[in-house]
């Protein structure tokens, strides 16, 4: 083949598909037998050191790739797959959303506008999503990447809507005097990390105290809202949190709302995985106050369990995302027809041009099995978090050291007052790693009021009560190990 005819089209398209029907298959072994597979293992000295290699200058061809797939990257995932993954909050993925992400890939569309198909699906699913958290007619969206960067483009619309405020009503731009936003101690680090990109600056950020509750004390609130207005300080916007990463709890959204109006501040809520609550009709009084955001971001291969990578912003009023982020250049022109009318509707919506069809999986996955057939899920996986609470009480040598008002349960094994905290520190710390070396489970770790605790979010479709009498019973065995371990 001559250099002006190379391609990386397959020489033998037959060749190619039996070996992509032979990935399908085994890919779909893999999720089939999950449950038989450690929840966790850690890759031999030979699998690492396969990865030390220099970029190859000449291929090993198709079948030959896959099978080092096969040996030294499908067996060593992190394990949040597995129906006993009760760490991160991480997405399981569908077995429907893996072949979407094909479908997607295999059609490879430019989503940043054009007139196609994948962005009508785009544009209906964001009205799905503004249906299901109640967000009035006018409210828009944009899919992304991940919840930090729908969280940041939500800060920079309470930025950019801020000054934008200062100039309409006073003609001075308010950006140059210091700025400052609010969010409880139990919001997500991303907030310091968009704020320094947006350049407010680290120090803009006001850590608000929580009560027991792990709830944003209002009245703390509010105080330091009246004292930044004092020092000169222009308060921006306000941080509510639906489903903290700690313990799940949720700050009172309405009440937010309501300060947010009297301060005439932006109402932002980082809905990570919390947000999807609003699915259940069950569950759905416990983040009342989603539908008053002024902008709402929230996972959905979090715990709407579609493969990475999809989140979503919405936005109470759809103007604000194209007066931020719109811009026009003449190669992104739009036409009346052919391939660029419609413009570049997604391009102007957020920082992105270059976009993936990630809304297929969500498409599919809503159109194949209903929204609720996921609210069943979220309300299982809620119930199942308080079987483990319940257990976990009951047992006299398990301890839970937070409220479960969701989907997280915190305990720590511990048999009692005559070791201090510092020893049930190392006894937990101990067991949580030797319970994901021997791939019974994966929950993972916080410290609460200096506790270290072992922190089990249900997020997964697959986990059943099964699994949760394996990790109990695990803690309760690895627990005594250790115990009498450290003791001796």
């Amino acid at each position: 083949m001559s250099a002006q005819d190379r391609t990386l089209d397959p020489q033998d398209w037959e060749a190619f598909r039996t070996l992509a029907r032979r990935m399908v298959d085994d890919m779909v072994d893999h999720l089939a037998t999950l449950a038989e597979q450690p929840a966790w293992q850690p890759m031999p000295e030979r699998v690492l050191h396969s990865f030390d290699a220099a970029a190859p200058q000449e291929g090993i061809g198709e079948e030959a790739v896959y099978q080092r797939f096969l040996e030294d990257v499908l067996p060593y995932p992190n394990g949040n797959l597995h129906p006993r993954f009760f760490g991160w909050v991480q997405g399981n993925g569908t077995p429907l959303g893996m072949m979407a992400d094909m479908l997607a890939a295999g059609m490879n569309p430019h989503m940043a506008g054009f007139n196609q198909a994948p962005v009508l699906v785009e544009e209906q699913t964001i009205r799905w999503m503004a249906e299901l958290m109640d967000f009035p007619p006018g409210a828009d969206g944009i899919l992304v990447g991940g919840g930090s960067s729908a969280n940041m483009l939500g800060l920079a619309l309470a930025r950019n809507e801020g000054i934008a405020a200062d100039v309409r009503t006073t003609g001075v731009r308010g950006a140059d005097r210091p700025v400052a936003i609010y969010a409880s101690t139990e919001t997500h680090g991303w907030i310091a990390k968009a704020a320094e990109l947006l350049g407010l600056g680290r120090a803009a950020c006001r850590a608000v105290a929580v009560g027991d509750d792990y709830r944003i004390d209002t009245d703390a609130l509010k105080q330091a809202i009246a004292r930044d207005r004092a020092d000169g300080i222009d308060p921006i916007c306000v941080i509510g949190t639906a489903g903290t990463v700690n313990t799940g709890a949720t700050d009172d959204l309405p009440a937010l709302a309501q300060i947010c109006r009297d301060e005439k501040l932006w109402f932002h809520i980082d809905g990570a995985f919390g947000a999807l609550a609003a699915w259940s009709p069950e569950l759905k009084p416990i983040v009342a106050g989603l539908e008053q955001a002024d902008s709402v971001a929230f996972d959905l291969h979090k715990w709407a369990y579609l493969p990475f990578t999809v989140a979503c912003l919405l936005v109470r009023d759809g103007g604000v995302l194209t007066r931020s982020f719109a811009s026009r250049a003449h190669y992104l022109a739009e036409t009346d027809r052919g391939v660029a009318a419609g413009g570049m509707r997604f391009a102007d919506r957020g920082v992105e041009l270059t976009r993936e069809f990630r809304a297929l999986k969500l498409w599919m996955n809503l159109k194949a099995y209903g929204v609720r057939a996921f609210g069943d899920l979220i309300l299982q996986n809620v119930e199942q978090a308080r079987s483990l609470a319940g257990r976990v009480e009951a047992h006299a040598e398990l301890e839970l050291l937070a409220p479960v008002p969701l989907n997280i349960v915190c305990f720590r094994y511990c048999t009692g007052a005559d070791r201090d905290d510092a020893f049930w520190n190392r006894v937990n710390g101990e067991l949580l790693l030797r319970m994901q070396e021997t791939g019974v489970a994966v929950p993972s770790s916080t410290v609460l009021d200096g506790r270290f605790a072992i922190r089990c979010c249900f997020v997964n479709h697959r986990t059943r009560a099964s699994d949760i009498d394996l990790l109990v019973a695990a803690a309760v065995d690895i627990g005594r190990a250790v115990t009498a371990e450290m003791e001796g």
